[in-house]
């Protein structure tokens, strides 16, 4: 027995490491594309300024220094190590760890945030620990602090914007440094033949994109294996054929060395030298679609020694060839292997871009599902992986910003300024939220978040001043870009909170509702009517404005709240939520289908699910009230009587089951308010811009609620609403 049991342990612990080293292979052609094309252009972005005077060993070995320190302390240290513990059941990026605050604080500004979700079994599963002073001092002063909770949403919101800035930046930055390459063996191709290659590149990838991720995924993660052995083994063999030496160049003391040497101009480097971590963020916002393991052993065993591997190679054969600095990558690649080195390169960027845009999709989502972005059209590209989507508005709107920016600045120096601002935000951002978590979801000593913030954020707030100091050489394209997107996702969350202000105290009661009724005669029609609208108790006041004015209502009314709540998903089994709101003699129900922000709404099978868990509710609810009753026989009455309860109620249920799939049969229909939202005349002229321009427009361009819910135009009823907020 204990043989055969210490078998089947091996046995799962087999099975377990050859999941890891599958989802290990896998991570290469989603998570870390756009981090192994990095070296195709830092060495000519840092290069690209002042320091390129600065032409000694000197200062390419304190570069290299830079870039193998910078590597080490970002993507190995902090998110490797750190950032990747901070998982919000297994899901990444900046609304994880806001949903982790959200849930064990009251820090959450959104509509979800402090909802309930102590029923929910799928998260929050780790052991409690106790919660130091500091924690419940920070905890209370942002339950205190209104426009504390603000700050905090707008900085997470910051990020998000970053990060789709990034679906901007990457693509043109990494395809354009590729198809550069083509100078190196064609010096006099003019510049705009270049850009033409760039601009085909970008639109044959943002085409595909309507086909998914999942139809060419097989190929990502060989592409990218085949990259990074070039990488590795091309910078191991200009380490030995130009300047072995090089390795001595790890050592700090050159970057002391290089800054003494340079001064000014190697602070202003630094903007270059950050884009050695482009993609870092990604190992955490891709962390939903892989363990923390598979990220870690493919980081650690393949991707970071490849990356310094090729840094250090580069920075050997610059050493002997200073005249390369504006194009060292590809002219340190051995004539032998140019082209299918480029290749590789090149499809290599394909890759690395398609992860970003792909994550764009999927954190526009999340920002949809949690109210602070309009409506779009979604496609799930996949019926087996989960989180592959597809946004049509997005992505061809991408394409055509992708496209502007390469014509516009053709230089990769300018969009590196760009890229190196937004990367730099994003990172930072996370630095902080990491600080709350540590010290409030953790419940770590103070002292040891202050030191992560004073560690990560002294590296990240030296790359930010260097790319501060270059808003008027390209960097200005990220905040522009991100603080439209901000204003968007801000205006739309203001906009949507407002409707919903207004909506809940101009509810109406449901005695209101009935009593009106009796006073109306109203008329009950066969068939069962879903009322959709956000109003989660009374009745939502387009439905009382559609009874006053036509008074009928289906045999069953059902009142239905799509709710978003601040956790990654929601058990099927948990998802609706049901209860009986009339007198028997009234069929009218409430129904509140949960969501978490990671969840794939399908609303082509909502109305089926709703009913066949209508169905359940019925015969759940008479069977408690059947324990009931039996519980209270056991005291005094016989078995007898017990026996007659029980079949007169098996006989009311199947008749209230019976009556619901009659109404299904004769027909269900759709209500929902077709509403148009304005500023009250006493409002400010900041509110009235606000409300009435911005967010109206966003509203008439978004995708109607109808249209998104897959309501069938034949059984849709609108009800025309006016709303002075």
């Amino acid at each position: 027995m204990v043989q055969e049991s210490g078998f089947k342990t091996w046995e799962s612990r087999l099975k377990l490491y050859k999941t890891t080293l599958l989802l290990s292979y896998q991570s290469f052609g989603v998570v870390y594309g756009d981090l192994c094309t990095s070296p195709m252009y830092v060495y000519k972005s840092t290069f690209s300024g002042s320091l390129q005077l600065y032409e000694e060993n000197q200062e390419i070995f304190g570069v290299l220094s830079l870039v193998f320190w910078t590597l080490t302390i970002i993507p190995l240290c902090k998110y490797i190590i750190f950032v990747l513990g901070a998982d919000d059941n297994g899901e990444g990026g900046p609304f994880a760890l806001y949903s982790l605050l959200c849930r064990r604080s009251k820090m959450g500004f959104l509509e979800g945030s402090h909802m309930g979700h102590e029923g929910f079994s799928s998260h929050d599963s780790s052991a409690p620990t106790k919660e130091t002073r500091t924690s419940l001092l920070i905890k209370e002063f942002f339950e205190k602090h209104h426009s504390s909770r603000l700050v905090l949403l707008l900085v997470v919101l910051l990020g998000t914007s970053m990060v789709i800035g990034d679906g901007i930046l990457t693509p043109t930055m990494s395809v354009l440094s590729a198809v550069y390459g083509i100078e190196t063996k064609v010096p006099n191709l003019h510049e705009n033949y270049i850009v033409a290659i760039a601009c085909v590149v970008l639109v044959g990838l943002f085409a595909l994109q309507h086909c998914g991720t999942h139809r060419v995924g097989f190929l990502f993660a060989p592409i990218l294996l085949a990259w990074l052995l070039c990488l590795g083994g091309v910078g191991i063999y200009n380490i030995f054929h130009w300047n072995p030496g090089v390795i001595n160049a790890l050592s700090p003391s050159y970057i002391y060395k290089f800054f003494q040497k340079a001064g000014k101009s190697g602070w202003s480097s630094l903007g270059g030298i950050v884009l050695c971590v482009t993609g870092a963020e990604a190992m955490f916002a891709d962390l939903g679609h892989f363990s923390q393991l598979s990220l870690r052993i493919a980081f650690t065993v393949i991707v970071y020694p490849c990356l310094v591997l090729a840094y250090m190679g580069e920075a050997a054969y610059l050493s002997m060839h200073k005249e390369d600095l504006q194009r060292s990558f590809y002219k340190a690649i051995p004539e032998v292997i140019f082209w299918p080195v480029f290749l590789i390169a090149t499809l290599a960027t394909v890759v690395g871009s398609q992860a970003i845009i792909s994550a764009t999709f999927s954190i526009i989502s999340q920002s949809r599902a949690l109210g602070c972005f309009p409506r779009v059209k979604i496609v799930h590209t996949s019926n087996n992986i989960h989180g592959q989507i597809y946004i049509p508005e997005v992505n061809w709107i991408l394409m055509l910003l992708c496209l502007a920016v390469v014509i516009g600045f053709r230089d990769t120096a300018m969009i590196g300024n760009a890229y190196g601002l937004a990367v730099v935000v994003v990172m930072f951002v996370t630095t902080l939220l990491m600080f709350l978590i540590i010290s409030t979801v953790w419940n770590r000593n103070v002292f040891w978040a202050l030191l992560f913030v004073l560690v990560f954020g002294f590296v990240e707030l030296s790359y930010f001043s260097a790319c501060l100091a270059k808003v008027h050489k390209g960097g200005w394209l990220p905040l522009v870009v991100s603080l439209l997107i901000l204003s968007l996702m801000s205006t739309w969350h203001y906009g949507t909170s407002k409707k919903l202000a207004f909506e809940m105290e101009n509810k109406v009661s449901l005695d209101s509702l009935l009593t009106l009724g009796s006073n109306l005669g109203i008329t009950r029609v066969p068939g069962i009517c879903l009322v959709y609208s956000d109003v989660t108790n009374g009745v939502p006041p387009m439905f009382a404005h559609f009874v006053t004015n036509f008074p009928a209502f289906h045999q069953i009314l059902i009142f239905v709240t799509l709710q978003s709540l601040m956790i990654p998903k929601v058990p099927v089994g948990e998802r609706f939520h049901f209860v009986r709101i009339g007198p028997p003699e009234f069929p009218l129900f409430r129904c509140i289908v949960r969501y978490g922000y990671k969840d794939v709404r399908d609303s082509h099978d909502l109305e089926t699910h709703l009913i066949e868990n209508m169905s359940r509710f019925l015969k759940c609810q008479v069977q408690s009230q059947e324990m009931a009753i039996i519980e209270a026989n056991e005291k005094g009455t016989t078995g007898a009587g017990t026996r007659k309860v029980r079949f007169k109620i098996n006989i009311e249920v199947s008749e209230e089951v019976e009556e619901l799939m009659e109404a299904k049969e004769a027909g269900v229909a759709y209500m929902i308010s077709n509403t148009s939202v304005k500023a009250s005349e006493a409002s400010s002229f900041l509110k009235k811009f606000a409300i009435d321009i911005v967010y109206g427009f966003l509203r008439r361009n978004s995708r109607c609620p109808a249209t998104a819910l897959g309501i069938p135009p034949a059984s849709l009823i609108e009800v025309g609403m006016l709303y002075h907020v």
